[in-house]
């Protein structure tokens, strides 16, 4: 069980709706990501990152500048690995979670570093700005900042979900996330290191994984809880 008191009959119809929309947003997703990557690896350009480039020099302020410097690196390399370490330990010793979900949740966050790693390599698109000062080095497609942040922020999302808070507790903490991960997904458009289809892919990549970690979690809680009712 993922905690004390918690109906196995409820949390069998939220892993039913979490696996059902899982796979949705993953089928559109891969979609999405195989039909942008397909244009990169014919370097063609797109209209939308030449349109959202426009947006973003006609919209430049050095309060806004200053403010996507700092949204940015919460999507950074060393924030993003920082959190995940403390986030593992707390579900492994301290909240009451199964240990599966600790388990999954490095095999998520290690899975998307490995799979941005690997596409970006095999892309090998240039980005529109090299700026060591944003993590802006090596290649541009899909957004690492991006897949990162989806999978770590989404992951809390998923965990204040199945927790016992109320649902105006859970809508207004997952409202919180999703705008994070979106303002740091821009800040790389703003910030000139991205193109605006960087973000779409990885949006896409990092929110399909996110989803098949999440499932296959599901699956394994409900095999357990499934288990241990038949003993």
């Amino acid at each position: 069980m993922l905690f004390s008191g918690t109906k196995v009959s409820d949390l069998s119809k939220t892993s039913i709706i979490i696996i059902v929309i899982g796979l949705l947003i993953v089928g559109s997703g891969a979609y999405l990501f195989m039909e942008i990557g397909d244009e990169v690896l014919e370097q063609e350009k797109f209209a939308v990152d030449s349109a959202a480039s426009n947006a973003v020099n006609a919209s430049q302020t050095s309060w806004l500048s200053t403010s996507m410097g700092w949204i940015t690196e919460a999507g950074s390399v060393t924030v993003i690995t920082i959190m995940s370490i403390i986030l593992f330990a707390c579900l492994l010793f301290v909240l009451p979670y199964s240990k599966w979900v600790a388990i999954y949740f490095a095999v998520s966050m290690i899975g998307i570093s490995l799979l941005t790693k690997g596409l970006k390599a095999a892309f090998g698109r240039e980005r529109p700005d090299l700026l060591e000062q944003y993590d802006g080095t090596g290649f541009s497609f899909p957004s690492g900042h991006t897949t990162g942040s989806a999978v770590f922020y989404g992951f809390l999302i998923y965990l204040i979900l199945i927790s016992p808070l109320t649902k105006p507790a859970k809508w207004l903490i997952n409202l919180g996330l999703i705008v994070i991960i979106l303002l740091i997904s821009l800040s790389r458009v703003y910030l000139s290191v991205h193109y605006l289809t960087d973000i779409l892919g990885g949006l896409a990549l990092g929110f399909s994984w996110l989803l098949i970690c999440i499932a296959a979690l599901e699956i394994m809680l409900w095999r357990g809880r499934r288990k241990s009712l038949t003993n």
